[in-house]
């Protein structure tokens, strides 16, 4: 022990950071070189799922009492996992802030509500959307935020308004009663949202968004103001259940996937409508996400014109789960026919009638492949 006294406290700090923090903390009683040694630590984890309600009590009353004199100029990581019974919000929350105040980079918080967890700068997962909001008053520089609810968490509110937010994951299940995002450098976007109740909505547009994964399913009038937000995205995976109004442009979208278990009749009409307010479209992939209906398109009504990315950019068709239904073929057909600068068409699951018709169906494009997996 003496050798290792005689090691620089910087390194002994290093060596320390290697324990887990519980045990790092006991060698504050080897000596007083040691005493404090462990408030340098740069990372904090706390586990105690497995504690009694006295070893809760003291870790309470220890982080009430050091947290706040917590030496290290910044925290690189500060985990809490802990059942919910066993902290009070606010004391979890008087944790987060001090620890917030320490220059923190990123914080982990599971607190045994189907292990739901906030992870905060860079990546944060909440469910209270008023712990969030004051977690968000905090971070000036937050870069990455996810967004967990769960059943029964009680969010009636989700706002998020952090101009250095960069990614953005939400899923929230239950309904809301106010939607509100500004986040004007965010560039990923991943949203998973059903809500049928009438409420406030407010999304300001995203002007450097580069990818977004969107699933949506509420009143068509709030549609439009989710689609108004997106339209500069580059790679856009998308599922809703009604068509989006007249007058929104993806001038930037080259890559979409578009979902088509088209329980509502309607993905004909979206694919349409995505058809001709994408000019530079160059990848169309459909497909169905995990766990939806695997319908199938119901029916495709062709546009009166040939949309433009179909005639000038369109270079690679997917089709995923093809079923041969009428709407399905109508439209691979239309596609083959009409896409100057088809590259590869991609078809998966035909049965051999249907790859025979397919393959004797005209292309525009001499230099299509025509693939079956």
């Amino acid at each position: 022990m003496d050798k290792i006294s005689r090691l620089p406290d910087e390194l002994l700090v290093k060596i320390l950071s290697f324990l887990p923090t519980k045990v790092a903390v006991s060698t504050s009683i080897l000596s007083k070189q040691w005493d404090f040694l462990w408030m340098w630590l740069p990372k904090l984890d706390y586990s105690t799922r497995k504690y009694s309600e006295s070893e809760c009590t003291r870790l309470r009353r220890f982080l009430n009492k050091n947290l706040p004199l917590h030496r290290a100029p910044i925290i690189e990581s500060f985990s809490l996992d802990f059942l919910a019974s066993q902290f009070k919000p606010v004391t979890i929350r008087s944790w987060l802030l001090t620890a917030v105040s320490r220059n923190l980079r990123e914080v982990e918080v599971s607190h045994g509500c189907n292990n739901k967890v906030l992870n905060m700068l860079p990546n944060v997962k909440y469910k209270n959307e008023d712990s969030l909001q004051r977690l968000l008053s905090n971070c000036p520089v937050l870069e990455d935020l996810v967004v967990e609810g769960c059943k029964g968490d009680n969010m009636v509110k989700f706002i998020v308004i952090v101009p250095s937010l960069q990614r953005l994951t939400v899923n929230i299940l239950e309904d809301l009663d106010e939607f509100v995002m500004d986040t004007p450098s965010l560039k990923y976007f991943k949203l998973d949202y059903y809500n049928y109740k009438n409420h406030h909505c407010l999304i300001e547009r995203m002007p450097k968004l580069e990818e977004a994964y969107v699933e949506l399913s509420f009143n068509p009038v709030y549609i439009d103001r989710f689609i108004g937000s997106i339209t500069s995205v580059k790679r856009l995976t998308l599922c809703i259940d009604d068509v989006y109004g007249d007058g929104f442009v993806f001038d930037q979208l080259e890559h979409l996937q578009l979902c088509t278990c088209d329980e509502q009749h309607t993905s004909g009409a979206v694919i349409v409508r995505l058809l001709k307010d994408s000019p530079n479209l160059r990848v169309l992939d459909l497909f169905k996400m995990e766990y939806h209906n695997p319908i199938g398109l119901y029916t495709w009504n062709q546009p009166s014109t040939v949309p433009e990315c179909i005639l000038s950019s369109l270079q690679t068709f997917k089709c995923s789960g093809y079923s041969g239904r009428p709407g399905e073929r109508d439209l691979v057909i239309y596609i083959l026919k009409n896409a100057n600068h088809l590259k590869t068409a991609t078809i998966w699951f035909p049965t051999v009638d249907m790859k025979k018709e397919l393959v004797l169906s005209s292309r525009a494009s001499n230099a299509c492949q025509l693939v079956f997996d």
